[in-house]
């Protein structure tokens, strides 16, 4: 799964792709490499940053919500239409053998461009942040991701510690997933997503990391997303500076391998081609067993 962010602030590549040539371009580019979903996002949801959550809502749209102290604020679903639509219509014209999935925690997002030609909904907030996701990704008939995700990304500094990381995980992404096929998601269009680095700490990545294999008792698909994450730059950082994201490459492959070998199904990424080349490779090791 290769990355497209229509976003002027998301960590890694935000501003690159905010021009819907740009994007259609670079999500192109990442097919040619080998990718085979292309997953368009126009909303960043780094740390700090306060999300748009319609709770309550009944027509599935956007509510604004009050921002926290040093949070940026949220971002409409109009102004996230306006950024992905565009962009999912044109890819699907020039390549319409690519899958798209939306990136998005809004159902009337995740609705419009599931009609412009995305095929798989994204949702980091795993169908909890608006109430009508799960009913329109279950009318919709698409596929579905949920992601794991402790918290706000505006309350991650201040989240207390969760006890065994794996654990939790494990059991809240099983009872997410459940919510959602009792809402009419057939539960073979599923995959998880156990969201590392998104309200886990340093020190909550590398067991998650290491104890993988634990989540495939969950029953579904797994996909993980590493790629060029902060706790990656931790680990390579340099005369005390975390390494920035372009210098995280090395260090990104290492983990995805190893989540290959450990079971994961989808690898997101901002690399295509090497990481591509790296699940080849670790392909080749789990088929010589």
């Amino acid at each position: 799964m290769g990355v497209v962010n229509v976003t002027p602030d998301s960590f890694s590549d935000g501003g690159l792709y905010l021009d819907k040539e740009q994007a259609v371009e670079h999500a192109q580019h990442l097919v040619d490499e080998g990718a085979d979903i292309i997953d368009i996002g126009g909303e960043s949801t780094r740390p700090g940053v306060a999300v748009d959550i319609a709770e309550g809502s009944k027509s599935g749209e956007s509510k604004p919500v009050a921002n926290s102290a040093g949070a940026k604020i949220a971002v409409s679903a109009q102004v996230e239409l306006e950024r992905v639509l565009p962009v999912i219509a044109a890819l699907k014209k020039k390549r319409p053998d690519a899958v798209v999935s939306i990136d998005t925690y809004k159902a009337s997002v995740a609705r419009a461009a599931v009609s412009a030609g995305a095929e798989i909904v994204n949702d980091v907030s795993g169908f909890r942040w608006d109430p009508q996701m799960a009913k329109t990704v279950a009318d919709l008939k698409c596929g579905a991701i949920l992601m794991h995700m402790r918290g706000r990304p505006e309350e991650w500094r201040t989240l207390p510690p969760p006890g065994d990381i794996v654990l939790l995980v494990k059991r809240e992404l099983k009872d997410w997933a459940e919510r959602a096929v009792l809402a009419g998601v057939r539960r073979e269009r599923i995959v998880l997503d156990p969201g590392f680095g998104f309200g886990k700490s340093f020190d909550e990545n590398y067991p998650l990391l290491a104890r993988f294999s634990e989540l495939q008792a969950a029953g579904f698909p797994l996909l993980v997303g590493t790629s060029r994450k902060s706790f990656i730059g931790r680990t390579l950082s340099k005369d005390g500076k975390d390494a920035p994201p372009q210098d995280r490459l090395y260090g990104t492959l290492a983990t995805q391998t190893a989540l290959i070998l450990k079971g994961a199904h989808i690898i997101r990424t901002h690399d295509v081609k090497a990481a591509a080349e790296a699940a080849r490779v670790a392909d080749a090791i789990l088929q010589a067993r």
